[in-house]
This record gives C-alpha cells, sequence and structure tokens, in this order.
C-alpha cells in the first residue's frame, strides 16, 4: 500500500512547487531519488579522484620498476665482467712483477758488467773497453748505457752479442759499428748497451 500512495503523492505532485526551503514536503520518491542522484554524483567524483591518484601511482611505480631494471642489469653486467677483469689485472701485476726483475738495481750494475766481461772472454774476445756511461733520465725510468768495445772474428761478434741478448737482465743494443783491423784478420766492434732502471717518484719511498 505505501508503494501506491507513494505513487499517487508523486501523480500529484507538481514539480513547479517544488521548494528547496522546504525539502521535507517533497514526495518520498522525489527525494529518494535526489539522495540516489547526490549519493551517485557523490561516488563518481570520488571515484574519479581516487582512481585518478591511483593511477598515478602506478605510472611512478611502473617508472620506478624500469629504472630499478635498468639498474640492476647494468650492476648485473658490471659483475659479470668484474671476476675477468681481477683476472686480467693479476696477470698483468704478475707480468708487471717479471718485468721490474728483470731491472737492474744500482748495486747489480757492476754484477752485470762483470758478466758482459765474463761473455766477451768466453767468445774469445780481446776487450778494449767496457765503461759504463753517464746516466740518461727518460720521463719514467734512467737508461744505463755501457760503452764497449771489444775485437774478434765476426763470429765470435755474433756469439757475444748473442750473450749480451740473452742475459736475465733486460739489455738493448744500439750504435752497432764494426771495421777491420789493420792486419786485416779479426774485426773491431764498438756497441752500447743499454740497461734501465727505475726513476723514483720525488718524494716517494
Amino acid at each position: 500500500m505505501a508503494w501506491q500512495e507513494w505513487l499517487d503523492e508523486v501523480k500529484q505532485f507538481d514539480f513547479n512547487d517544488l521548494n528547496e526551503g522546504n525539502i521535507g514536503a517533497w514526495p518520498v520518491l522525489v527525494r529518494a531519488a535526489l539522495w540516489a542522484i547526490a549519493f551517485a554524483v557523490v561516488l563518481a567524483v570520488g571515484y574519479f579522484y581516487v582512481i585518478a591518484d591511483l593511477r598515478k601511482e602506478l605510472a611512478a611505480a611502473e617508472v620506478k620498476e624500469i629504472q630499478l631494471k635498468s639498474e640492476f642489469e647494468k650492476k648485473a653486467f658490471k659483475a659479470a665482467k668484474l671476476e675477468p677483469l681481477k683476472k686480467q689485472m693479476a696477470e698483468m701485476e704478475e707480468s708487471f712483477g717479471i718485468l721490474l726483475g728483470q731491472l737492474p738495481a744500482d748495486t747489480e750494475v757492476p754484477g752485470l758488467l762483470e758478466d758482459m766481461t765474463e761473455k766477451a772472454i768466453d767468445n774469445g774476445l780481446e776487450i778494449s773497453s767496457i765503461k759504463l756511461q753517464p746516466e740518461r733520465a727518460q720521463e719514467f725510468y734512467i737508461e744505463l748505457p755501457i760503452a764497449i768495445e771489444v775485437e774478434g772474428t765476426y763470429h765470435d761478434l755474433a756469439a757475444f752479442v748473442s750473450g749480451i741478448a740473452s742475459l736475465p737482465r733486460i739489455v738493448t743494443l744500439h750504435d752497432y759499428k764494426i771495421k777491420s783491423s789493420k792486419d786485416l784478420a779479426s774485426q773491431q766492434m764498438s756497441i752500447t748497451a743499454k740497461t734501465y732502471r727505475y726513476k723514483e717518484v720525488e718524494g716517494g719511498s
């Protein structure tokens, strides 16, 4: 019965008589419809703002996820290359240590001169002179030139040069000069052998 009464009220009600100041006098169905519309508007507005904020947060989270994935991939790539680099560095340090071990210290230079003298004698050469020359400072090292003058046959001179090159210390040979002796029985050779040592950094230990 109540529904019928409400319907009758709506049919008899003139919407032109709606008075905002007397909402209580409106038919029940009209008031219910008004509240339903108001509630729907509130829901729509709330939904719009809440969903909009959630979408912004979601978009920001997706961007952050992409950034984190990119950073992870870069770090993973670096980590994958780290071990080979460590191994390569260790090999380089080992090779560098071997080379350093071939550079004579100041106290070893006299021994190097003795080795050269023995090589000359072992190969039957006549030694005119083996003299240490003034040092020559380079950017990272110091050259120690040694002027050598010996006399012998071509074969003996070649054996002497080969022997110097095979010494355990780094020795390079420069400025070959060979001329025949007066009697043509032998050859006179002058040559510069260079060995090297560290150039210590100023203020270093």
